[in-house]
């Protein structure tokens, strides 16, 4: 089978692999799409944290059962999975939440993933398509995470969510903010992927921290009280740390993003507020469940994100172009 390997930062070789053999406890899936996400990109850059190369990426996946089926899937059966495999006896995982399991091997990132003809992944971790198409499917993974963050911040009709950072992650994030029905506001520094969240999401209230007073814009959308959720889905540690200015008293942060280095605020300045800070990992299968009724409601309308599409073996010549601000990419889709 065919699969593409990330060598080395900013390096991609195509290589010829054995297809896995299906053992107790495992699927072996038939890749049909791969989505491109931030990780990915990152990996690429080499700014990743917590990875090591060389690595097959690949953690947005729609697939379908191949040889021989397992409990409850019928071969043929299209899917998508939870790409968190976790470790089931740990602190985390007593608790449920599998998805900071302390062992946790996320496919693509500490294992290899998913750009490859076939793979094999823990029963556990398959999803039902429930008549979802594929490029449907290998959208559930990232907007599942902008799901969750939401659902840490508990957000309620009511709460004004600055979401900051306008890539899918974040695009999902306000989706999922304006479902819970709170009102929405986007800030990037992007005046494209801004139009995008207004245009495309009908999000009613945009900022460009670089054009305009992000304080004061604030400010005037909110009568003064400032954003009760902030949820950071930059990764970016400048705009992380410049975002503690805005919480709300009683306010929360949620970060979404991660970065490699320490984020540093004004104790008296979060003290006073008694605000929440935390982060949100991944999704849980609640999370991806949301995600798939959302779309079979109309809730959300996934091809909105995709704005490129590639076949496998275009993939390596083509890769670092999506990450040029330029080219507008906001969800690349792999077809196999």
């Amino acid at each position: 089978m065919r699969t593409l390997i990330c060598i080395n930062p900013g390096s991609f070789e195509y290589r010829e692999a054995a297809i896995p053999v299906a053992v107790p406890g495992y699927a072996l899936l038939k890749i049909n799409k791969i989505g491109i996400c931030g990780t990915d990109l990152h990996a690429y850059e080499g700014t990743q944290p917590f990875f090591s190369y060389p690595r097959i990426l690949g953690h947005e996946l729609a697939a379908e059962i191949a040889e021989p089926g397992v409990a409850g899937f019928a071969k043929g059966e299209k899917v998508t999975l939870l790409p968190y495999f976790y470790c089931g006896t740990c602190i985390a995982c007593r608790a449920g939440k599998e998805n900071c399991c302390t062992q946790l091997k996320v496919s693509g990132v500490h294992i290899d993933g998913g750009m490859a003809d076939y793979i094999s992944v823990p029963a556990y971790s398959l999803v039902h398509g429930n008549g979802l198409s594929d490029e449907e499917l290998a959208l559930v993974e990232p907007l599942a995470i902008g799901a969750h963050g939401v659902k840490r911040a508990a957000v309620k009709p009511g709460d004004f969510v600055l979401v900051t950072g306008a890539g899918p992650i974040g695009l999902g994030t306000m989706e999922f903010a304006g479902i819970a029905g709170a009102s929405v506001i986007a800030m990037d520094v992007n005046d494209d992927r801004l139009q995008f969240c207004r245009e495309r999401l009908q999000v009613e209230h945009t900022i460009n921290p670089l054009k305009e007073d992000a304080f004061k814009k604030l400010q005037e959308i909110t009568k003064g009280d400032m954003p009760t959720v902030i949820i950071d889905a930059t990764g970016n540690l400048k705009a992380i740390n410049h975002a503690f200015q805005y919480i709300a008293h009683g306010g929360k942060y949620v970060l979404i993003g991660l970065q490699k280095g320490d984020i540093s605020f004004s104790h008296p300045e979060f003290h006073k507020r008694e605000a929440t800070l935390m982060s949100s990992r991944n999704a849980t299968r609640a999370d991806f469940e949301h995600v798939i009724g959302s779309i079979q409601k109309g809730l959300i309308n996934p091809a909105n994100y995709i704005t490129h599409r590639v076949p496998f073996e275009e993939v390596g010549d083509q890769f670092a172009s999506w990450l040029l601000p330029e080219n507008g990419v906001i969800k690349a889709m792999v077809s196999l």
